[in-house]
């Protein structure tokens, strides 16, 4: 699309190009930058810098009763550190310590002479309070500040010479961290080396001092709140040892100490022996519970029963009359005597098994019922036991709490009695530790004004500044400048360049009517050859002339051109469509009596009066002037006489070339492009923008009218820093 602005690649030549075209900007700048730092360095007073080195580091062993030393990180004690240095209360000190009225004149040397910034402040502060008088802010002010203090009854009192230099030296007064370490650079600068020493290594001091008697403050403030504090503590100590005498006493706190301490113990023992007693219970209830219900034969089935000893030795020996029989047996016959005994003998031992087992059966029998005794006898006690001790909780929390409140008071009194003896051994030692390692020396050279830096720095940042500056200009500027401007941006050719015309005593058309064979004339040739080649069959007859704003040089174009396509003996015939500010017939010096407004107005007006025949050097031109301004030049261009008259005329001239006015202002180039075969657009070299150049275009083109092309007028190559091969070479005029 021709209307938007397309990318392109910047080159190295284009930045070339904007430096060669910004040069005076820059160099401008450069000079003024460089001669302000060089006037600056050169005239500033020199300045002394005198520095002291101090070591702080946080006191971390003041605690006597630990012996693990820890330094947390605090990352604001070196800037607390600062601002104490820089405080009102070490100032006061170093005015103190210096003397106020010595160094006052040392300070601010009330017999020098001032110098040429300190005059150049003094006169621009002049001129700020002249414009305050001539516009009355002194006066609303002085008013404002009348009504404030006349009802705060607050008066203005000046400073005194030592608040004046604390003033001085608190501004001037720098504290900085060396690098990887615990060291604080503290500086100070002065026009007189000896006192920015001086005035440092009394800050150093000052502070050290300041740090002192805080500390000092801190503690003995610290003592005597913790002495008001154990006195009260030790009262209450005293009265609530009183309050659980008291308590002891009235309920015979000793007896039930003593219960308090065996109630526990008891309760645990009795519990255990409970369970114990019941699990006797129900191991004796299991076993009994077998014995009771089963016959005498199946008694020794029964596991406890087997292990009664006396029954497993009356077995043994069942067994072995047994096993007597059995000899005997085998000798004897069943009546011998000796059967006989040995089967008494068996029968007597199993009368006595049976009455071994029911003596068993009784004695788990017995142990049951004792089990149960035993298992009544202790949850009766622990019952006991429990509501003795519910009896006693109370009285008991109570003591507690007593006891409690007495061991609060004793550790709350111990603590500041040991608090307050730590702070009365370790009053003197500080919170923070400083140490001078480096007292300030007076220094031999001035800090300031470095003067070969300055002059680098000025060459430099005038330099780079200047740079900077043609760029940010050439960013700001959206004018059209060059031919590649238009043709990359728009995408129609540029078919001449005008050179800036700089001849105060004629025109531009004088200048080409009058000199055919000039540099300027040979543009427009420029211009004819391209209009000419521009289509070889028929190239366009009948030519619109317009621009975007005033004053771009349309109408000198449109004469010029006449003239240049004259010179090949083609009959041109220039119209002057602009009905608004006409121009052709000052160019050529004709009377606009009668002319085109007059033609299209239908008036009766002969066609000598019309057309107005220059002859000069250059050719012969006819012209129809404007007329007489209309009220509604539009309408009439809109009429179809406008277009009848155009196309008679086209029968008669080889080219016509009509001036129409700007298009940003009217319509008219747009209501008379429809009678014309193309358009020129005339533009003014750094000053027609990108915007008002688009939306010409593609008004043009919205109605489909050709655009032959862009003549940039009043191009300065050399300014623009466009390169152009111009040499002396000298066009010879055509015949």
């Amino acid at each position: 699309m021709t209307e938007n602005i397309q990318e392109k690649e910047i080159h190295l030549k284009d930045y070339l190009r904007v430096l060669k075209k910004r040069r005076g900007t820059i160099i401008t700048f450069f000079i003024l930058t460089f001669v302000t730092v060089v006037i600056a360095t050169y005239t500033a007073t020199p300045m002394f810098r005198a520095g002291t080195k101090v070591m702080i580091e946080k006191n971390t062993s003041s605690d006597l009763t630990s012996a693990y030393r820890y330094t947390p990180y605090d990352p604001e004690f070196l800037e607390t550190q600062y601002q104490l240095i820089k405080s009102a209360a070490v100032m006061e000190k170093v005015v103190n310590n210096l003397g106020p009225e010595q160094f006052y004149d040392l300070i601010f040397k009330p017999d020098e002479k001032p110098s040429l910034i300190a005059i150049a402040k003094a006169w621009v502060n002049d001129r700020v309070v002249d414009i305050k008088d001539v516009l009355g802010i002194d006066r609303l002010l002085s008013s404002e500040d009348e009504d404030v203090s006349g009802e705060s009854g607050i008066e203005t009192v000046p400073l005194t010479k030592a608040e004046q230099l604390e003033e001085v030296i608190k501004n001037g007064i720098s504290a900085e961290p060396v690098s990887n370490s615990r060291v604080v650079q503290i500086s100070f600068m002065a026009d007189n080396p000896a006192v920015a020493a001086k005035i440092v290594n009394s800050v150093a001091q000052a502070y050290i001092e300041e740090l002192v008697e805080m500390q000092m403050e801190a503690s003995g403030y610290s003592i005597g709140w913790m002495k008001k504090k154990a006195d009260l503590q030790r009262k209450s100590l005293e009265e609530s040892e009183r309050i659980l005498h008291a308590y002891k006493k009235e309920h015979d706190i000793i007896t039930i100490e003593d219960r308090l301490t065996v109630l526990p113990e008891r309760l645990s023992d009795l519990s255990r022996k409970m369970t114990q007693a019941e699990t006797e219970r129900k191991e004796l209830e299991s076993v009994y519970s077998q014995v009771k219900n089963i016959s005498r034969d199946k008694l020794e089935t029964i596991p406890a029963i087997v292990e009664n000893t006396s029954v497993d030795s009356i077995n043994r020996a069942i067994l072995a009359a047994e096993q007597k029989i059995s000899e005997l047996s085998k000798k004897y016959g069943s009546k011998h005597p000796r059967m006989m005994t040995a089967k008494n003998e068996l029968a007597d031992l199993k009368k006595k098994k049976y009455t071994e087992l029911d003596k068993a059966v009784q004695t788990i029998k017995n142990k049951y019922q004792l089990a149960i005794s035993n298992e009544k006898s202790f949850k009766e006690l622990l019952d006991q036991s429990k509501f003795q001790t519910s009896q006693l909780g109370e009285k008991s929390i109570q003591l507690e709490i007593l006891k409690r409140k007495v061991e609060t008071n004793r550790f709350l009194y111990d603590a500041l009695i040991k608090k307050m003896k730590e702070e009365g051994i370790t009053e003197q030692s500080q919170s923070v530790n400083v140490w001078v390692i480096e007292d300030a020396r007076v220094p031999e050279f001035p800090a300031t004004p470095n003067k070969k830096r300055n002059i680098l720095l000025g060459i430099v940042l005038g330099l780079f500044g200047g740079i900077g500056l043609a760029f940010f200009l050439e960013y700001l500027d959206t004018t059209i400048k060059t031919p590649e401007d238009i043709e990359e941006k728009f995408n129609i050719p540029v078919i001449a360049t005008v050179d800036l015309f700089k001849n105060k005593d004629k025109t531009i058309v004088e200048h080409v009517f009058d000199d055919p064979s000039s540099m300027v004339s040979e543009n427009f040739k420029s211009m004819r050859t391209s209009i000419l080649l521009s289509s070889p069959d028929h190239p366009p007859k009948i030519i619109l002339v317009t621009s975007m704003t005033s004053g771009d040089g349309k109408s000198s174009v449109c004469a010029c051109l006449a003239s240049a396509i004259a010179q090949t003996g083609k009959k041109v015939l220039v119209i002057d469509g602009d009905m608004r500010r006409p121009t052709q017939h000052k160019i050529f010096g004709l009377d606009n009596s009668a002319g085109l407004s007059s033609l299209l107005a239908g008036m009766d007006v002969s066609g000598d009066a019309l057309i107005n025949r220059k002859v000069d050097a250059t050719g012969l031109i006819d012209i129809i002037t404007s007329g007489p301004i209309p009220p509604n030049p539009s309408e009439l261009l809109s009429s179809t006489m406008a277009g009848t008259l155009i196309d008679n005329a086209a029968g008669s001239y080889d080219f016509i070339i009509v001036d129409t006015p700007p298009l940003a202002s009217v319509t008219d180039p747009l209501i008379t492009s429809r009678h014309v075969d193309g358009v020129i657009i005339v533009t003014w070299a750094g000053k027609t923008n990108y915007e008002l150049m688009g939306k010409g275009i593609r008004q043009f083109k919205d109605i489909s009218v050709p655009i032959m092309g862009v003549v940039l007028n009043r191009f300065n190559a050399k300014k623009s820093g466009y390169y152009y091969n111009y040499g002396d070479y000298y066009y010879a005029s055509e015949s």
